[in-house]
């Protein structure tokens, strides 16, 4: 959520900052929002002062037996309490309002983002690795899965329908060897916390990392009104909600392996086939709460720790600065890591990292304290995938096929393995 006293000083960066997001001008709007607001506000006031003045009054005016004027400020004290529910009713509904249109306001992209419309217009940062060669044809993920035995849509289809796969076997083994690798390198060498949260919550964690109220349909809901988390972004994070830190306890950092559940509203027809797009996957999420001072560094930072996932798996990847158009809704700055997959013939988002300023911290009523200031201030947060696991399952089976149709097994993975080096064909 942005700041209104921000918007109010800075009308037209606004507008300027929506626009190279593709977004109208709502700033006039908001003010004007916000000035009905604070006249309604001003006038509840005015009514609470004169209310109270005048009950006073009528105190004098008994004393001095002035019956006639203690009777006329009786009527007028009646009145104005009989028309005050129906001002701090209008009081409600205004900062409701502005409330909710502030909350659907994206964030403002930081000056070095690039400016663009879609993907087309992402800037390469850098590319590590070399894509594999070899003498045999490169496959699908679903395609090298099926023919192994252990990957099965069909199955999944019945149980639960469209967009979700069950493993077994070999690659059930994969899946998890993939995740604990990442929560140990990110616990044991990159500093993370390791955090078991609920899979399961209340509105307003949702609200307090901005998947509503915009993004509700994107959601699974309980019939008890809580959300499945779409990414432990939203536990992590929010693990600081309503909470005053203090600077020096700053960075705090949280990893969790969790599923991730989304509904992919909107995305009908698009990877439609194997696991790239599913409604339950695990993945490792990495959440950063720090100061202002120390957000930017701590976003390269991040951003190497999720890299390192891939380097240590050799997996070549690209990582990529997302223009204004393409991020997300709650961040500032944005890196998206690709990997490439071979039977794809091409990069696919494996990890995003975000920056995201004050943005979450305000919806969450999360602040610090700075040593010597009386005022608090809002946390900055970071949120990234350290890695999607099922995605980085496909990137395993394409980038390590053999000719025969087993898969290798990276060395970081062996240790997780059970003594397995290959996945071959059941």
């Amino acid at each position: 959520m942005l700041d209104i006293k921000w918007i109010r000083e800075n009308e037209q960066a606004l507008d300027e900052a929506l626009a190279k997001r593709g977004a109208g001008p709502i700033a006039a709007e908001l003010v004007a929002m916000d000035e009905r607001r604070r006249s309604i506000i001003q006038k509840l006031q005015d009514m609470q002062s004169r209310r109270n003045a005048a009950s006073k009054e009528i105190g004098a005016a008994m004393a001095q037996k002035n019956l006639e004027l203690a009777e006329k400020l009786k009527a007028e004290v009646a009145e104005i309490k009989e028309t005050m529910p129906a001002a701090e009713q209008e009081e409600r509904e205004a900062i409701a309002a502005l409330d909710d249109a502030l909350s659907r306001l994206p964030n403002i992209p930081l000056d070095d983002v690039p400016v663009g419309k879609d993907e087309h217009d992402n800037v390469v940062k850098r590319v590590v690795g070399e894509k594999p060669r070899w003498n045999h044809p490169a496959k699908e993920h679903f395609d090298i899965g099926e023919a192994l035995g252990y990957m099965d849509f069909d199955r999944a289809s019945k149980l639960s329908g469209a967009r979700f796969t069950v493993l077994t076997s070999q690659l059930a083994r994969l899946e998890r060897a993939l995740g604990q690798f990442m929560l140990d390198m990110h616990t044991m060498e990159h500093g993370y916390t390791e955090v078991s949260s609920p899979l399961m919550v209340k509105a307003e964690a949702m609200y307090g990392t901005g998947q509503l109220p915009k993004f509700e349909e994107d959601l699974f809901k309980t019939t008890d009104g809580r959300y499945l988390i779409p990414t432990a972004e939203v536990t992590l994070t929010n693990l600081v909600s309503a909470e005053t830190l203090e600077q020096e306890k700053l960075p705090l950092r949280f990893t969790a392996l969790t599923p991730s559940f989304r509904s992919e509203a909107g995305s009908a027809g698009r990877d439609t086939r194997g696991m790239l797009r599913q409604h339950q996957f695990w993945k490792c999420e990495l959440v950063s709460i720090t100061d202002a001072e120390s957000a930017i560094a701590e976003h390269e930072r991040m951003t190497e720790c999720a890299e390192n996932v891939l380097k240590r798996l050799g997996l070549h990847f690209r990582t990529m600065t997302l223009c204004t158009g393409d991020m997300g809704f709650g961040a500032r700055k944005t890196y998206d890591i690709e990997v490439w997959l071979p039977g794809q013939d091409t990069y696919r988002e494996i990890s995003s990292c975000s920056v995201c300023g004050d943005f979450q911290g305000r919806r969450m009523n999360a602040r610090y304290r700075v040593k010597d200031e009386k005022a608090l201030r809002f946390v900055h947060t970071l949120n990234g995938s350290g890695t999607a696991v099922g995605r980085c399952l496909i990137a395993v089976l394409e980038n390590y096929l053999n000719e025969d149709g087993s898969v290798t097994i990276p060395d970081a993975l062996l240790p997780y393995m059970g003594g397995l080096t290959k996945i071959e064909k059941a």
